[in-house]
C-alpha cells in the first residue's frame, strides 16, 4: 500500500486549475521531497491530501483511504509553514491539547510528551508559555505536534525554515528515524541541499502538474558522476578507465595529480576503477562517487537553466 497516491487530481479556485492533473505516488517509509515554485499548487496539493480541502477532480489515496477519513487523519501529522499556536499554553499543555484531539490517552500522553520535548530539543522547556518561545522553539514545538500521536505520514512545510545549522541538522536526524521507523514523510522545502541529504524521491511541479519525479539517480537518466584523483594518466589508463564508464573531463593542475571526472551506469562499476588505477601503475589518491545537483535539475525544469553568464543561485523557492 503506498502511503500517498493520486491520479489526475485536481482543484479549481474560481475557473482558474491550480491543482491540473497531478499525478504522483509515495511509498511507505520514504522520504519524499514536493518542489516547485511558488503558485506550483503545492500547498492546495497539501490540503487535499489532509482532507482540508475537496478536489474539483481526480482521486487521491492516503495510507489507503481517503483523506477525509477520520481514520486516515488521525495517522497523519502535519507542520505547516504559517503556525499559529495557542501562546498563552505552555509547551506541555500545548502538546497535552492536541494529543487529546488525536485520541491519545492521558496516561500516554504522561509519557510521550517529554518524550516528543526531548526529541525536538525542547527538553526542560515544557513549562512555559509558547508566548515567550522564539521563532525556532516554536517551530520544534509544531515539529513535536506533527510527530506527537506516532503517525504513519507526516507532511512537514519547510520544518527548518527558523532554524540555525544545529536546528536543522536535529530535523535531519529526526526525519531519518522517522524513515527507520517506517513513517513517510511529506517534505516541502526551499532549501535544496537539505532535500538532497533527505530524499529518497522528488516531485518537481509547476502550475499543477509533475513535471518529473524519481529519485536522483533516476532524474540524472540513470547517471552517477565520479570524480577519480591519480599521481598519472597515461593513454593505457585512460583507455581502461573509458571501458568502465565516459570519461568527461580530465585537469592535470596540479604536479603528479590528475583530476578524472567519469559517468557510471552502475554503482556496482566503481571497484572496476580502483582495479583500473592500480593495475596500470598509477597511485589512487581520490575516488569520489558525487550526488547530482538539485538546484541545476530544479533550475532546468521550472525555469530552463541559468540565464547565460549569471552565477547559479544556492537557494531557490520550493
Amino acid at each position: 500500500m503506498a502511503a500517498i497516491e493520486t491520479r489526475e487530481l485536481r482543484k479549481v479556485y474560481r475557473g482558474r486549475a491550480v491543482v491540473d492533473g497531478l499525478s504522483l505516488r509515495v511509498e511507505e517509509g520514504e522520504v519524499f521531497g514536493f518542489l516547485g515554485p511558488n503558485g506550483a499548487g503545492k500547498s492546495t496539493t497539501v490540503k487535499m491530501l489532509l482532507g482540508l480541502v475537496q478536489p474539483s477532480g481526480g482521486e487521491a489515496l492516503v495510507l489507503g483511504g481517503r483523506p477525509s477519513d477520520p481514520a486516515v487523519r488521525a495517522r497523519l501529522g502535519f507542520l505547516p509553514e504559517q503556525f499559529r499556536f495557542q501562546t498563552w499554553m505552555t509547551g506541555q499543555e500545548f502538546l497535552h491539547f492536541h494529543g487529546r484531539l488525536a485520541g491519545l490517552g492521558a496516561a500516554e500522553l504522561r509519557t510521550r510528551v517529554p518524550e516528543v520535548l526531548e526529541e525536538v530539543g525542547l527538553g526542560g522547556r515544557g513549562g512555559e508559555t509558547l508566548g515567550g518561545y522564539s521563532k525556532g522553539m516554536l517551530q520544534r514545538a509544531g515539529l513535536a505536534g506533527a510527530i506527537l500521536a506516532r503517525p504513519r505520514l507526516v507532511f512537514l512545510d519547510e520544518p527548518t525554515s527558523a532554524l540555525d545549522p544545529i536546528g536543522r541538522v536535529e530535523v535531519r536526524e529526526i526525519i531519518e528515524r522517522l524513515r527507520a521507523s517506517g513513517v513517510a514523510v511529506f517534505l516541502n522545502s526551499h532549501l535544496l541541499s537539505e532535500v538532497e541529504q533527505v530524499c529518497d524521491r522528488v516531485a518537481f511541479v509547476k502550475a499543477g502538474r509533475v513535471l518529473r519525479q524519481g529519485s536522483m539517480r533516476e532524474l540524472m537518466g540513470g547517471v552517477l558522476p565520479v570524480d577519480l584523483r591519480v599521481d598519472t594518466l597515461s593513454p593505457e589508463l585512460l583507455a581502461a578507465l573509458g571501458r568502465v564508464g565516459e570519461v568527461r573531463h580530465t585537469d592535470a593542475h596540479t604536479p603528479g595529480r590528475v583530476d578524472v571526472t567519469l559517468w557510471l551506469e552502475r554503482e556496482d562499476a566503481l571497484p572496476a576503477l580502483a582495479d583500473a588505477v592500480h593495475g596500470h601503475g598509477a597511485r589512487l589518491y581520490a575516488l569520489s562517487p558525487r550526488r547530482p545537483d538539485l538546484e541545476t535539475m530544479f533550475l532546468e525544469l521550472i525555469e530552463g537553466g541559468a540565464p547565460q553568464g549569471q552565477p547559479s543561485r544556492s537557494a531557490v523557492h520550493a
